[in-house]
């Protein structure tokens, strides 16, 4: 079945779809989502004669070799998720993680109302509601805990930008040497960042968290040096900084020693080196044709001075 001539679901999976939906239901619509990095993902607006309509979402990885591993991980957090009533993720309905039944290793889930909010406008209210969400997220205290956290980044594989300070950068990679400081494991989504984040017509009210495909068990640290990237990159580095306060505000518990504190926003803005045209260009898709490849090399180095000279 396709949208404007295009095969958007494979026959295969489509089959599978099918069989996991409510008697005399049918696909009647689908529709490509746009912003996701590693996977396909499509809108299925799903109906009977006669009644009214739902909507689904289906999500199939093509390439990836981890795709078993990141569908066990997200079927596994939403079902965690299910009865977490102050995290509004989706409902899993099926996962073929294998794949045995479909093309792809594919997951089928309820679509949430909302929508991501890329702009600057309106951040001085949404800013705080991504705190107090990420706090809510790291209260759940899971049945089944997820697999410990990776931290994929090494001293070796970071790429300073062109234009950056080597002296700063060469200290902030020497942070990372060290080893990793102590903490107390929280659940956390590891990919908790605004393009994840869905809001209502008001922008401070959350309607949904999505892509849990990397759930794990780590430092609350972790999760908020993540979105601290995220927003100093769409944002400017000012906004990177000010997230581990709102997050504290919002009742967070972060570690008590500063330099703990740094060796995880380090490690977490010099993971950004190495994929940053990766990371703008779903922004791009979305709107942000702004964050060019040089504005977000910029920002990326002043947020890592940033951090280092504080």
């Amino acid at each position: 079945m396709g949208s404007r001539g295009e095969v958007v679901v494979r026959p295969l999976t489509l089959a599978w779809v099918a069989r996991q939906l409510e008697v005399g239901e049918t696909v009647v619509r689908v529709e490509v989502l746009h912003g996701g990095i590693t996977a396909e993902m499509r809108r299925l607006t799903v109906g009977a004669r006669g009644e009214g309509v739902r909507e689904l979402v289906l999500r199939s990885f093509v390439d990836e070799q981890c795709a078993s591993d990141w569908l066990g991980r997200e079927a596994g957090a939403l079902t965690e998720l299910a009865e977490a009533t102050a995290v509004p993720a989706p409902a899993l309905v099926a996962v073929d993680p294998t794949p045995e039944h479909c093309e792809y290793p594919s997951l089928l889930m309820t679509h949430l109302p909302g929508r991501p909010i890329l702009g600057d406008e309106g951040l001085e209210a949404r800013v705080p509601a991504l705190a107090r969400q990420l706090v809510a997220i790291h209260a759940v205290r899971p049945v089944q805990r997820p697999r410990d956290y990776v931290a994929l980044t090494t001293a070796e594989t970071v790429v300073i930008p062109k234009a950056a300070d080597s002296g700063v950068w060469t200290a902030a990679i020497d942070v990372i040497r060290k080893p990793a400081p102590s903490y107390e494991g929280r659940f956390l989504h590891r990919d908790f960042q605004p393009g994840n984040v869905l809001f209502g017509d008001v922008q401070s009210r959350i309607t949904g968290v999505v892509d849990w495909a990397a759930a794990s068990w780590g430092p609350a640290d972790l999760d908020v040096a993540h979105c601290a990237t995220n927003l100093a990159l769409l944002h400017g580095p000012a906004w990177g900084l000010r997230f581990a306060e709102a997050y504290e505000q919002a009742g967070g518990v972060l570690a008590a020693v500063a330099s703990e504190r740094l060796y995880w926003l380090v490690r977490d803005a010099l993971a950004a080196s190495e994929e940053v045209q990766l990371v703008a260009q779903p922004w791009r898709e979305a709107g942000r044709t702004d964050l060019t490849m040089q504005v977000v090399e910029k920002r990326l180095n002043a947020y890592v001075t940033a951090l280092m000279t504080a």
